[in-house]
């Protein structure tokens, strides 16, 4: 594993870390950038190695904001944690921007120490098997490192002398500046309980994907920067192939040559996909990571992101608080999961929820919420659990609404057999549109019958889009109202109720005063009458401007801040 060459200049590794005091360069940084280097060492350290005349004192920013991603160059420094920081970085002989972690190791020679660390492991061997938790864990491992190496005062370089095996000629090991003892620390927990070489991507907040393709860089995704190739390379086969065995015994579901895919979730939740070999992948290994994030958008976040406008959300609101079956369908990583995430949040708090994936993303705040998750057996080690029959066991555990993560197969009858007996079924599915979504849907391997497809009323389109200022964005295409089958032209009626301008980037109410399941079917649900049926849209108009004003004046963001005010309006009927 090593580092791309630009913009790091090539330089070998020192025994110690130089303190900001005694360091020519330091003066010389821009007082946000000499505050970041006096709490991490490492980062003085990592801007010694870059080439500064070229490229410039890189920008220090303790949060990120969105404003950050604009402009075609970018030389930004951003912290992950402790023991982390970020380098984004705007190369000029590649069209991707870098993404280069800088970790408390930078600069330290520490490879002999780091193989005494496994040797004296050996001896703690029973006392790790025994821990119970990470947390138990992570307190062995830690103490070994403290025992085998002395610390030295703040200051003091440690004596010359050190062997390849990291001892003193005596056999003592050597002993460690504090500098060197934090970094120990770190690359054990992060080799020996995180995800190795790959920890500063899975701990950065701002990233969404991290992918290797095979023999090269890692690539990532992130929220803010987008597309950025990591200075993390796989040079050769044999690193690449071990270091994705070793990833998929983290996962326990080790590849094989048997077995050489795997689809799992990491310990953080997490999910990966991974294939194993070059007989399977002509480039070599690759994974793919798709992060998880604890706490999900909130829809008012997302209506920030331009995604969808304060009356698409009041009407998905509506249409979930009444039970309607609404799908969330879209092309891949067009945001179908977090939108559906997001509206969780309108769904009556007082609801049983039941959830049904084959890799765990939903996250649904109710406290009366069952999560199933299916398991696929592997090499004969034991029954499959699928999708298909935790749905049929969901009928049974009366459920107000079934959250299903993904729609592919048989489990899409089972599904729309649920909205025919009256349970409301929420779901993701990959389609582009609403004709493409009936095809797969009326198609194998789902063969819905035709007259069951009315049991779906609500289908929203998501995508990601080229915006009118060139960037690239995810956006609600279009909602779009079930009507039905008609049996005498064998085709399927459906209503457009809002739609995206890609002119304008903005959004079209066109089913204002003309949705036919406002006024036929929500509208009598609220005990409204025919004759009034246009005071469903008022309803329509008033929760827009409550959402609004959550939003733009009360300062209402985070998904359970939102969340609170939301079970209270309900409870009041404020809402």
């Amino acid at each position: 594993m090593s580092q791309l060459a630009a913009p790091v200049a090539e330089s070998k590794p020192h025994g110690h870390a130089e303190e900001p005091g005694e360091c020519s360069l330091f003066p010389l940084l821009p007082p946000p950038l000499q505050g970041a280097c006096q709490e991490n060492t490492h980062l003085l350290q990592y801007l010694h190695l870059l080439p500064l005349q070229e490229v410039g004192f890189p920008a220090y920013y303790p949060v990120l904001t969105r404003k950050l991603g604009d402009g075609p160059k970018h030389n930004l420094i951003y912290p992950v944690s402790q023991d982390i920081l970020v380098h984004i970085f705007s190369d000029t002989k590649s069209n991707r921007n870098l993404y280069i972690p800088v970790e408390s190791s930078m600069g330290l020679d520490l490879e002999a120490k780091l193989r005494l660390l496994d040797m004296i492991l050996l001896d703690y061997t029973d006392e790790i098997s025994r821990a119970e938790t990470e947390e138990d864990r992570q307190a062995v491992l830690l103490r070994c490192v403290e025992k085998a190496f002395p610390v030295l005062p703040p200051g003091k370089i440690p004596a010359a002398g050190a062997g390849d095996n990291g001892k003193r000629g005596n056999g003592r090991p050597t002993a460690v500046t504090p500098q060197e003892m934090q970094a120990l620390k770190y690359l054990i927990m992060r080799n020996k309980l995180g995800m190795g070489v790959l920890q500063p991507m899975i701990a950065d907040t701002y990233i969404e994907d991290v992918s290797c393709s095979g023999l090269g860089p890692i690539f990532v995704e992130h929220k803010i920067f987008h597309s950025l190739t990591s200075a993390v390379v796989f040079n050769t086969h044999e690193e690449l192939d071990e270091f994705v065995m070793r990833l998929s015994e983290r996962v326990k579901k080790p590849v094989t040559m048997r077995h050489p895919i795997v689809d799992a979730t990491l310990p953080d939740g997490s999910r990966i996909n991974i294939v194993y070999g070059k007989e399977v992948s002509q480039r070599g290994s690759n994974f793919t990571i798709r992060k998880f994030s604890e706490t999900p958008l909130s829809i008012l976040e997302i209506i920030d992101f331009g995604t969808l406008d304060y009356s698409m959300a009041a009407y998905l609101s509506v249409v979930m608080e009444e039970g309607m079956n609404l799908f969330v369908a879209g092309e891949t990583a067009s945001g179908k999961t977090t939108l559906l995430n997001a509206m969780t949040t309108f769904i009556p708090y007082s609801n049983k929820v039941v959830s049904i994936e084959d890799t765990p993303e939903l996250q649904v705040p109710h406290k009366n919420w069952i999560r199933e998750v299916s398991q696929m057996s592997q090499a004969d080690q034991g029954a499959s659990v699928t999708m298909f029959q935790l749905l049929r066991a969901a009928l049974r555990q009366r459920p107000n609404i079934i959250v299903i993560g993904e729609i592919r197969g048989e489990e899409g009858s089972v599904a729309f057999q649920a909205m025919q007996t009256g349970h409301t079924v929420m779901a993701t599915f990959h389609a582009a549109s609403v004709e493409k979504l009936v095809q797969r849907l009326t198609g194998n391997p789902i063969n819905i019958p035709k007259t069951y497809v009315d049991s779906l009323n609500v289908v929203v389109i998501t995508n990601a889009v080229k915006l009118p200022n060139g960037k690239r964005g995810r956006r609600i295409i279009s909602i779009n109202e079930i009507i039905g089958y008609e049996a005498s032209s064998d085709s399927f009626s459906f209503v457009e109720v809002f739609r995206w301008d890609p002119a304008t980037d903005g959004f079209e109410f066109v089913g204002n005063k003309n949705s036919f399941l406002l006024e036929q079917k929500i509208a009598p649900k609220r005990g409204i009458p025919p004759t009034r049926k246009w005071e469903i849209y008022a309803l329509i108009e008033r929760r827009a401007r409550v959402l609004e004003r959550l939003h733009k004046e009360a300062k209402v963001t985070n998904f359970y801040e939102l969340l609170e005010v939301m079970f209270n309006a309900q409870k009041q009927g404020v809402f």
